[in-house]
């Protein structure tokens, strides 16, 4: 396609998004859940055909040189199609925020003035690798009442396209707009520069995918976005950390799955942790696969304890975000020494300590400026489904109107309705 036809293509779609939206913010639920439970079963019917489409998506990312973080975030296992049914499912069984009473004033003249949940219109979604995110987030669109315009990278284009023809399949077995989700079938960049400007069709963007596919959208956006550039997630063991806890937690919030943004890339100890814990908890990551960057002091302490298997940490390490098998240590002299750290360094993402300390803990909880805040779990619990919204549309380190995992009511914007009786104002 020539860029005139890629400029006519995305007007087109955004200016069917913009009907299919105010058709949609009138839905009822019940037509919104009748959606979601066909959506489940098209799903399921699907599997073969989605499989098979990844695998041309797998092959061409080995040809690609993707790293195994990457080719695990793009891979669309039977579990994983799975857990997009179960999400879907349960995204219909949400309560419908639209139209939901937010607050009600009754003024002596009379008027009655009602503040209503509603959708925000068009959103468009800009993502990479995870082909997921066109069903999650599909379905979170669609419930909240808005349209949704679904932009995925070029490395799941033949795993999206199949995706897509679901969506359109289940539609068309509905009394909802057909244009109500739709897929931009070209993964030319032009098409995302063309979008990025239809502010008069588009209300919102949310960008997931690397800090430069992020940045570009919003240096270059027209429409307001909502995003997070990237993940750069601590977890501080004080010294009154349990030794068992403290283990566990860390191998998880690091290997659970480490090409993610809810993954820790920094971990910080007590000076006052003992040294064979220290030393068990190195010997454990490494155990595990994973390459540590330990900072002077560290280093000292995991050679007292007979564990040379590092690298000494550079200073670009505090701020980087690795999305795989690295991890970043460094020892603080207190928990303001870990405080201070992670919000000079962090990403607002997702922070946690691990403590006996229930001072301590509030203490961190309340000083750190992050999203979401754990005191003895791990941080990979930042994600929708795991915070009983059904699935997310992204997560935001934005502080305005949306912050952390956003689900249906995120999806919403809010109106003042009304009600007078011959009511003028004198």
């Amino acid at each position: 396609m020539d860029t005139d036809q890629i400029t006519q293509l995305i007007d087109k779609i955004c200016r069917e998004a913009r009907q299919a939206s105010l058709q949609l913010a009138a839905a009822s639920m019940e037509e919104k859940n009748a959606f979601l439970q066909l959506l489940a079963q098209e799903l399921d019917i699907a599997r073969p055909t989605l499989i098979a489409e990844n695998q041309k998506d797998l092959e061409a990312g080995r040809a690609m040189d993707l790293t195994p973080a990457l080719l695990d975030r793009l891979e669309l296992t039977e579990k994983r199609i799975q857990q997009m049914i179960e999400g879907v499912l349960e995204v219909a069984a949400l309560e419908d925020p639209v139209g939901e009473d937010i607050g009600k004033i009754k003024r002596p003249n009379g008027l009655l003035i009602r503040k209503v949940r509603v959708p925000l219109g068009v959103v468009g979604i800009i993502y990479e690798s995870r082909p997921n995110v066109t069903i999650d987030c599909a379905a979170l669109c669609l419930k909240s009442g808005n349209a949704a315009i679904l932009r995925g990278g070029k490395e799941a284009i033949h795993t999206n396209r199949a995706l897509a023809e679901v969506l359109t399949k289940t539609l068309a077995r509905t009394n909802l707009p057909p244009y109500a989700l739709q897929l931009i079938p070209t993964t030319d960049r032009y098409a995302l520069s063309c979008l990025l400007k239809k502010d008069d069709f588009v209300q919102c963007l949310i960008p997931r995918g690397g800090e430069s596919l992020i940045r570009f959208v919003v240096e270059n956006s027209t429409i307001p976005v909502i995003k997070h550039y990237k993940g750069v997630c601590h977890l501080y063991l004080d010294e009154k950390a349990d030794p068992e806890m403290a283990r566990r937690i860390t191998i998880n919030a690091k290997c659970q799955r480490p090409g993610v943004c809810n993954a820790i890339e920094k971990l910080l100890l007590h000076d006052q942790l003992p040294g064979d814990l220290v030393g068990q908890i190195l010997k454990d990551l490494h155990e595990q696969g994973v390459a540590l960057r330990l900072d002077p002091e560290t280093a000292k302490k995991a050679e007292a304890q007979g564990f040379t298997d590092f690298s000494p940490a550079q200073e670009s390490d505090w701020d980087e975000e690795y999305l795989d098998m690295i991890l970043a240590v460094k020892t603080v002299l207190s928990t303001k020494d870990a405080v201070d750290h992670i919000n000079a360094h962090g990403s607002g993402h997702s922070e946690a300590i691990v403590t006996a300390d229930p001072t301590t803990a509030r203490s961190f909880q309340t000083q750190i400026d992050a999203a979401a805040v754990y005191w003895n779990a791990s941080t990979r619990f930042t994600d929708g489904y795991e915070f009983g919204l059904g699935a997310e549309i992204g997560i935001s380190t934005d502080k305005l109107h949306a912050r952390g995992p956003m689900g249906l009511r995120e999806l919403c914007s809010y109106k003042y309705l009304v009600d007078g009786t011959g009511t003028i104002k004198e």
